[in-house]
């Protein structure tokens, strides 16, 4: 801290503190302060042999050398021992494999000598040795096997660092000098069971000390609390970590957490009980052995509050056996006013619900009975006289028969779907159907379908005048009405394509037909061919147009072909008295020539 930094003296201050992590925060050090990599491929066989043997090994891990006279001095080591410094390992094995202890270390030993590597080998249980220094307050312990260098881990190594990390963070923020605001940091779940693994959450709490806050709100203060601890420090402990676990935190004030052990909130009492402290001011272990001896009783309030929690059971079953009613309500209105919409009608106020859908499903599309309209007719009844405050109640047996109802409903509504489906494809189909065939009646006459589908090859797509996926496109629709018949209504996608193909080749039949419609009058008129693309040449009233297959129309005009509109050719052709014969004389042919290229004639 500079001297321009001000010392926080309380935790409103301490919570506007920017502190960052220091990595060397831990005092028992860390695997950095080893030459880790080295060690490893020089333990590689040793590790092989001990997995291979003991293949219930939770993890390995060489201890940072700061922290190796914390555990010599907790194995008391001799003088000569100690001095020979060798390469400490912790060993941390599943506490079903205590009783074992006296078999596993002379293996242990014997594996050691074989390696011909100066190792020490601490072996701890997961469930009693590790969390027996968080009981007996050597957090430091937990601090250096949880920065030990892993020469192997199933994911429980991992789980303890980072939730060390997290913790150095959150006390870094707010223990400075000789003021300390976190009164305790725990761990519970599969991390203390001894079962936590690679994806197994960690779950913490963290107990913040209030007593001195006086300038903000409680609610101000836990939502500060929890956006840096919870929020920024979690993602930063998982980075540093480098672990796939997700960290579950819970932060709680410690005014808050006593008034909820007074009043036997079972959350707290369970964390109590379970808990591990890896940080504790001197309130979480009392608390343990307190609630050991039996002395953390609930007051009585507290026993008369739970006890009016039982008195509320039947107001709240009721409650939700009125929800469960409107659900039901919900579940058959809103899909029968979607099968309103699919027949062509707007979906109903529930006011008018039940007269229009009798109408229009039941009267006139006949795919409801009346007596599926009963089932609609029940919920809506209900519903307006819960909304009208007639009905207090519904018994459990009403909502029974009213969800067995409402399945047979939903059921017939899916069936009245595919009917109206199938009858408004059906319609569609007919109308294609009719448009396409009497267009080509009007161009060939009128005739049988299959006659008319020939000379639409023969006389439109063989002379190039559409494009030849249309003959397709009219077969298809020629059988259209036969296959929409079928039980099953044609797919989407199925009459998306139908409907494009079929807008296309109408679009190119009524384009054709017009142009036709044009040249029909009695004037001159010569069809050429354009690099196989037909065109016609017309003469009206000294004018010489030039009517493309695109229906692109331009005319001869001061030696030049330019464009022209539909109502400039109409109007010539209007002007036209009598017969005219094709004349083009050889200025404008030569004018064509220049223009259009090379091109066929053909009268």
């Amino acid at each position: 801290m500079t001297m321009d930094e001000k010392k926080p003296t309380n935790l409103a201050d301490n919570l506007s503190s920017a502190r960052k992590y220091d990595p060397n925060m831990n005092p028992a050090g860390s695997a950095s302060q080893i030459d880790a990599e080295k060690l490893k491929t020089k333990l590689d066989s040793f590790k092989k042999k001990l997995l291979k043997k003991f293949p219930f090994i939770k993890a390995l891990g060489i201890i940072p050398p700061s922290a190796v006279p914390l555990f010599e001095e907790d194995e008391r080591l001799t003088k000569e021992e100690i001095e020979s410094k060798p390469t400490h390992i912790i060993m941390i094995i599943p506490e079903e494999q205590y009783k074992n202890l006296a078999k596993i270390k002379p293996e242990v030993i014997k594996i050691v000598k074989e390696s011909g590597e100066n190792i020490w080998v601490h072996m701890k249980t997961s469930e009693v040795d590790l969390w027996n220094y968080g009981l007996d307050s050597k957090f430091e312990f937990l601090d250096a096997i949880a920065g030990s260098f892993p020469l192997h881990d199933n994911g429980f190594l991992g789980s303890l660092r980072v939730a060390v990390i997290h913790k150095n963070l959150v006390l870094n923020w707010l223990n400075v000098g000789r003021v300390r605001y976190v009164a305790t940091y725990a761990i519970g779940g599969s991390l203390v069971r001894g079962t936590a693994d690679k994806t197994s959450d960690v779950d913490t709490f963290v107990i913040i000390d209030d007593t001195d806050v006086k300038r903000m709100s409680r609610i101000e203060l836990i939502e500060k609390l929890r956006g840096r601890i919870v929020g920024e420090f979690v993602k930063e402990a998982t980075a540093l970590a480098g672990v796939k676990n997700i960290l579950n935190v819970q932060v709680y004030l410690l005014t808050d957490f006593w008034q909820s052990v007074k009043d036997a909130h079972p959350v707290m009492f369970t964390f109590i009980r379970d808990g591990i402290p890896m940080y504790d001011r001197g309130t979480f272990i009392p608390w343990k052995r307190l609630l050991q001896m039996g002395k953390i009783k609930p007051s009585p309030e507290a026993i008369d509050l739970y006890m009016k929690e039982g008195d509320r059971t039947d107001d709240i079953i009721k409650r939700r056996m009125l929800d469960a009613m409107v659900d039901i309500y919900f579940g058959v209105v809103t899909p029968t006013q979607a099968m309103m919409m699919l027949a062509g009608h707007a979906p109903p106020v529930p006011k008018t619900l039940i007269e229009e859908v009798k109408k229009a499903l039941v009267q006139e599309e006949k795919v409801l009975t009346l007596s599926d309209l009963k089932i609609l007719e029940k919920a809506v009844k209900l519903y307006k006289d819960y909304e009208h405050g007639k009905i207090k109640e519904v018994p459990g047996k009403e909502i029974d028969l009213m969800m067995e109802e409402s399945r047979a409903y939903m059921k017939k509504m899916k069936e009245v779907r595919e009917k109206l489906e199938k009858k408004s494809q059906e319609n569609q189909t007919q109308n294609i159907h009719e448009t396409a065939f009497n267009l080509l009646k009007k161009i060939f006459g009128n005739k049988p379908q299959n006659e008319l589908v020939e000379q639409l090859e023969n006389e439109l797509i063989k002379k190039g005048k559409i494009p030849e996926r249309f003959l397709a496109v009219a077969k298809e629709l020629g059988n259209i009405k036969t296959k929409t018949k079928g039980k099953k209504p044609l797919s989407q996608s199925e009459m998306q394509k139908i409907s494009r193909d079929a807008s296309e080749l109408i679009d190119s039949l009524i384009e054709y037909a017009q142009r036709k419609d044009m040249v029909s009058l009695e004037r001159g008129i010569m069809q050429i061919s354009i690099n196989g693309t037909r065109a016609e040449i017309l003469s009206a009233d000294k004018n010489i147009f030039v009517i493309e297959g695109t229906g692109r129309i331009r005319k001869i005009h001061d030696g030049k072909l330019v464009n022209s509109g539909r109502q400039a050719l109409e109007q010539a052709l209007s002007g036209i008295k009598e017969k005219l014969k094709f004349e083009l004389s050889p200025q404008n042919m030569e004018i064509l020539r220049r223009e259009l290229g090379d091109f066929s004639i053909s009268f």
